[in-house]
């Protein structure tokens, strides 16, 4: 059964009082208990989401009464995530965990992003047939989404196109003034797309190390959220190891309660194998830690699991092709200049 984070619910209890209707009550008619929308680690099923939606809609006299979803947001709604968000260094790369993450938020729809000659297109799949629901869940995270990457680069910020799948809307003057862009109906996806400076600048507001703490945190939370996600749940172990030294293949099968060759199996299925995982987990945390200049690349050989730099060396020049000190010299470079 797919569901979603109780207290993004919040965000569309919030957009319906803004037209006078009695939120809670919607909720309980179909079956919510509005508490639970308090509860930072509860999850309602999609379907629930439907049956309120449609009622709003019905309920509700615009049709673009969505993108009031970009003033009833607050990064608590979006758990750990949301914060995590705040801590991003680029649009992109806050893009890029969002999509990650984002079945944290809801199991039912797809983000997808794409680079394009003109620049980084978001897409949003809501994955549901009836339009009127359709239109409504893409207007509620364009909105909030958009509204996420203003908050981190600024108030003026403006994405290049939108492109929406929804029936041309008789007035378009809602659409006009929250996006600020040449709009585009009746296409077959709904997407935005950022120019590459905007998608690309380093933000005021990041900070690399609480980010990466948010993203162990996020991981697990993936993990936990799905269990049969065998390469997830590794990576969740793997992160909470490798600063222990204590990583082994035998630790995580004992973790995930199974011998080592079943999860030897599950992994192959796949198309993933243990020393993979570790691989891959290590150069990402390598590439996290060696944007800030606080950690010396000794602190960053230790870090990620190695007990020796000369090792450390080597599989950084297989990961990035250059070594640790030169790395960090061409991304200082551009900050200096």
């Amino acid at each position: 059964m797919e569901t979603f984070l109780a207290t993004m619910g919040q965000v569309f209890v919030r957009v319906v009082e803004m037209h006078g209707i009695d939120a809670n009550a919607l909720l309980r008619e179909a079956g919510v208990d509005p508490a639970l929308l308090r509860d930072p680690s509860a999850r309602i099923p999609s379907t629930f989401w439907d049956a309120v939606g449609a009622r709003a809609a019905a309920l509700i006299p615009d049709p673009a009464f969505g993108l009031r979803a970009a003033r009833c947001w607050h990064p608590s709604n979006l758990g750990a995530l949301g914060h995590a968000w705040l801590a991003s260094s680029t649009l992109r790369t806050g893009l890029e965990r969002l999509q990650r993450y984002s079945r944290i938020l809801g199991e039912k729809a797809q983000l997808q992003l794409t680079d394009t000659r003109d620049g980084l297109r978001f897409t949003y799949d809501h994955r549901r047939r009836d339009p009127v629901l359709r239109a409504i869940g893409t207007d509620f995270a364009l909105s909030l989404v958009l509204d996420m990457c203003r908050m981190n680069y600024g108030a003026s910020m403006r994405p290049v196109e939108v492109r929406l799948s929804r029936v041309r809307a008789r007035d378009t003057d809602p659409y006009r003034h929250f996006y600020g862009c040449p709009i585009h109906f009746e296409t077959n996806e709904d997407s935005f797309l950022l120019s590459p400076r905007v998608a690309d600048e380093p933000l005021p507001t990041a900070n690399r190390q609480l980010a990466g703490t948010l993203d162990s945190i996020l991981t697990a939370q993936l993990a936990a959220l799905d269990k049969n996600n065998i390469p997830a749940r590794c990576k969740a172990s793997l992160l909470e190891q490798i600063t222990s030294g204590e990583v082994s293949e035998g630790n995580m099968a004992r973790q995930l309660h199974m011998s080592r060759r079943t999860l030897q199996r599950k992994l192959a299925e796949s198309n993933n194998t243990y020393q993979k995982l570790v691989d891959d987990t290590r150069r990402d945390l390598a590439l996290r830690y060696m944007e800030s200049p606080k950690n010396s690349i000794t602190d960053v050989t230790f870090l990620v699991g190695f007990s020796r730099q000369s090792a450390f060396t080597r599989a950084f020049k297989r990961w990035t092709g250059m070594s640790p000190t030169i790395y960090r010299e061409q991304k200082q470079a551009p900050a200096t200049a």
